[in-house]
Formats: C-alpha cells, structure tokens, sequence
C-alpha cells in the first residue's frame, strides 16, 4: 500500500513513517509524489483543516490520502495560537521567536495556570472502491505544561516549551522514539493505524 501525507514538512513525515511503516509499502510527501497545489486552510477547526488537505490532496491521485493539521493549546491564552500555530506572529517568524513570545505572554501565570496541549487531527481518505472514497478522522492529544525557558535540541516548532511533567524535560529533550511514545501525532497515528487495520489495510 502507498501512502501520501499532505505534507512537505519533514519532521512530520519522519514521525508518520515510524508509525505506519509496517502497514504501508510506500510513505510519501505530496512534492515526492508530483503534487504541486496550493491548499487553503480556511477551517475553524483541526479537524476541517485536516480534511480540507486531504481532499485537495486525493483530487491528484488514486492512493491513501493522510493530512494532518496540528497545533498548540495555551490555556492561559485562550487555546492560543491553536489552529493558527504554524502562522502565529507571521508564516516566517521563526520558532525561537514565537517561543519566547510565548514565554512571555506567560511571565504572571502560575504553575498551574501554565497548562497547554498539542492537538494532532489526522484525516484520511481512502482508495475508491465501489465508486466511493471513505474518509476517516481521527484527533490526538498530547497533554502538558509552557516551560519557563527554552530548552532541547530535538523535535522542532514549539517542542522546545512544552514541558512534560512525567518525564521531567521538554518535548525536545525526547528522543524521537519517546516522543512518538506519547505525542499527539503518535496519538493521532495509532488511533488512525486502528481504523485502517479494520477497513482491511
């Protein structure tokens, strides 16, 4: 089976095949597979961003189409900047920056005030049979606290602020294999893993 992710990060492409490589000959970026479209995420949720891509993505091609959107929950600041993660402060203003914006939005915000979350949404939509494209959606969740400064080179975007309590350290002092552990893209891929294995995948 062929999958492709409606993606051009790689990151998220690395985690995807850590995860479903065994159910899936093939794993790949829609550049790799030739498709060059331009999306616009105009949903008011992961879910509808998510979905959104999948179905730009599956007009181009006969495969298993997966799409993710995802970000992060400050509850502090009101689920900011949540489905706006990956545009917050501006598209090219880089993590750093945002990070210790963050960082200081929060500087009056006591331990348990701190509380955030990633939200994965992964949506699918499968190969055509009996003339029908079946789509599946599937939300992860990966549950923690805004760190008091930057910290850990792994992972990438705001991993290196989200401190996880049960381990002690921020997401971007995980490994990439306690990451996908516990993460909400892993969350999101196993849960989604569950549904395809049932559709006979």
């Amino acid at each position: 089976m062929k999958i492709v992710f409606a993606t051009g990060n790689e990151h998220k492409l690395e985690e995807v095949r850590a995860i479903l490589s065994d159910i899936a000959e093939e794993i790949v970026s829609m550049k790799s597979a030739g498709i060059d479209v331009e999306i616009v995420e105009d949903g008011k949720t992961f879910e509808e961003n998510a979905m959104i891509k999948a179905r730009t993505i599956a007009q181009y091609t006969d495969a298993l189409v997966l799409a993710d959107d995802s970000g992060l929950e400050v509850d502090y600041l009101n689920g900011e900047p949540g489905i706006y993660s990956s545009r917050y402060m501006g598209e090219d203003t880089p993590y750093p920056v945002k990070n210790q914006a963050i960082i200081g939005r929060l500087q009056d915000a006591k331990e348990q005030e701190r509380s955030a979350r990633f939200v994965c949404a992964i949506a699918a939509i499968l190969p055509e049979k009996d003339g029908v494209r079946k789509e599946l959606c599937v939300r992860g969740t990966f549950e923690g606290f805004i760190a008091h400064e930057i910290a850990g080179g792994n992972g990438f975007g705001y991993d290196p602020i989200f401190y996880v309590p049960e381990c002690g350290c921020t997401s971007a002092q995980l490994t990439p294999e306690e990451k996908n552990a516990r993460s909400h893209r892993g969350d999101a891929l196993r849960k989604m893993r569950a549904l395809l294995e049932k559709e006979g995948f």
